[in-house]
């Protein structure tokens, strides 16, 4: 294995892409840095509606101005990966203990960093990193496939984030069903109950997502997981059909022969993948209505020379590569949001970041839709790019995002670099964008919001406030100099803290000035704001 320190997801040079875009764009997804080392290796930004409330109740009115720079609703995420041990954990048989305390220091540098998400990988390859009745063990936790590591990490991983006041989205791979065609499967793995299932690609083991057997499995793994952990959100990553390697074809004729129904192949693979993304959606949805389900694309959907609706891109294209067509899940409503990996800096001239992040906006403008962003905090420092040896380049994209309403925040691959803080960036972002927390995106406007929170005092330098049933966290905030108060909530200018509903219903207040609570709830809907007696 390739040490884990190097750079490992290198981008392909301006004039290569265009002559290999098929072969070697494979390198650019969120789960193809772990790979490549084994093998060598928000909601929208808008002012809260005006609410009838009580006389010591605060609401915002629609005429509020909302700036750009201090948004209320923003995701700010980190992806954790657990294929490879590429950032948790470190190396596999750690004792519980030394588990657990790598996973907080990892919460705790993204709480430093005022991010607000966790996308962490539960299921690498039809396995699990939680005690699961259907799929065996991760190997990356004890070394063994199938080996039980004596606890199940998963309701630990969700609290300590939510205690933390972190979303955590369980982020699966739906396909993957062996880290290498070689590898030795424990007696009970579905792959080896169910060779059928399985196609054997240029070293690998996959399931064939043309049977619906496939996707009847996958979607009842995912909903287990929905069902028995309190998690915020289901996620997958780029992986459907195998990335361009070698140019071998995927053995899928049989299923093809069986399922086509005289479709084009390649029509045929992508209605593959459009109806485990709707058959995975709907499973979500109806097992817990408040739980998000999302889908983080590889960065291009297709190029212009392609199809006009294209970018003004050159590089692989995700819909005629890998059968991803995440226009069709926007245009469906079959995902909740989409978080395409745009791991090109501006001004790379087959993939540039600034025209990829405006073709983004574009495509889910007016739907239901959220954007998210998946940034490259990874490639920081990269020698190979000059772009990426500036430390201001990847702020610059989050400026650049700002003319963009439809862009409702980032998620940085990956949690290693937390604590590497490349160039000091991470520092930057803080002191230029994450000035504020950030509450997240809402998932599901509702008629009744929640209730606003009784009782608040402060006294002695603290404030307290009855907890309120239904509430995920509550939103403190501050105004100053006896300045109007009327637009105080409309955006994150005078939000001071978030509060998880988790711990007692409390808050140091570090200075002077009018005080404020909001509830809000699990759907990410907030309440009037009560002022502090």
């Amino acid at each position: 294995m390739t040490d884990r320190g190097q750079v490992i997801r290198p981008l392909i040079a301006t004039t290569v892409i265009a002559a290999v875009a098929v072969g070697a764009a494979y390198t650019f997804g969120p789960d193809a840095q772990a790979e490549k080392v084994a093998a060598g290796k928000a909601g929208r930004t808008t002012a809260p509606k005006a609410q009838q409330a009580r006389a010591e109740t605060l609401t915002a009115a629609d005429t509020c101005a909302v700036s750009a720079r201090y948004p209320k609703r923003q995701l700010r995420g980190v992806w954790v990966a657990t294929v490879h041990n590429l950032d948790w954990p470190s190396k596999p048989g750690l004792p519980p203990d030394r588990q657990k305390a790598e996973y907080v220091k990892i919460l705790d540098n993204a709480v430093k960093s005022r991010l607000n998400a966790v996308f962490f990988q539960v299921r690498p390859a039809s396995d699990a990193i939680y005690r699961s009745p259907l799929e065996p063990w991760s190997q990356w936790l004890t070394g063994a496939a199938g080996q039980d590591p004596g606890w199940d990490p998963l309701p630990f991983l969700v609290e300590e984030a939510h205690k933390r006041g972190l979303q955590f989205h369980a982020w699966f791979n739906p396909y993957r069903a062996a880290d290498s065609a070689s590898s030795k499967l424990p007696a009970q793995h579905p792959a080896r109950l169910h060779p059928d299932w399985t196609v054997r690609h240029e070293g690998k083991l996959y399931y064939n997502p043309g049977l619906p057997q496939v996707r009847d499995w996958v979607t009842k793994v995912v909903t287990d997981v929905v069902k028995r952990y309190d998690v915020d959100g289901v996620h997958f990553d780029d992986y459907f059909y195998p990335y361009p390697g070698q140019g071998t074809r995927f053995a899928d004729q049989a299923a093809y022969k069986k399922y086509g129904k005289g479709l084009p192949l390649a029509d045929w693979r992508r209605r593959n993948v459009n109806q485990l993304v709707a058959q995975v959606s709907q499973a979500v949805h109806s097992a817990k209505p408040h739980t998000v389900f999302g889908i983080s694309p590889f960065g291009i959907w297709r190029n212009k020379a392609q199809d006009p609706a294209g970018s003004a891109t050159k590089g692989m294209s995700a819909y005629d590569s890998i059968y991803a067509d995440a226009k069709a899940w926007i245009k469906a409503g079959s995902v909740d949001y989409v978080m395409p990996q745009l791991y090109w800096p501006r001004g790379f001239a087959a993939a540039d970041y600034s025209v990829l992040a405006k073709w983004w906006a574009d495509a889910v403008k007016g739907t239901a839709v959220d954007l998210y962003i998946g940034q490259a905090l990874y490639r920081v420092g990269a020698a190979d790019t000059p772009a990426w040896t500036r430390p201001g380049e990847l702020p610059a994209h989050l400026t650049l995002n700002r003319e963009y309403p439809e862009i409702s925040g980032d998620v940085y691959f990956s949690a290693a670099q937390l604590a590497k803080n490349p160039l000091g960036v991470l520092d930057r972002i803080v002191k230029s964008h994450y000035t504020r927390p950030a509450l997240p995106p809402v998932l599901r406007a509702s008629s009744t919001p929640p209730v606003a929170p009784r009782g608040v005092k402060a006294s002695g330098g603290r404030l307290t406030w009855q907890a309120q049933p239904g509430a995920q966290a509550y939103a403190v905030y501050r105004v100053t100099g006896g300045k109007d108060a009327t637009c105080a909530t409309a955006d994150a200018r005078n939000l001071v803290a978030v509060v998880p509903a988790s711990g007692a219903p409390s808050y140091a207040a570090g200075g002077s000035g009018a005080y404020y609570v909001t509830t809000v709830d699990r759907l990410g809907n907030e309440s009037p704001a009560t002022r502090a007696g």
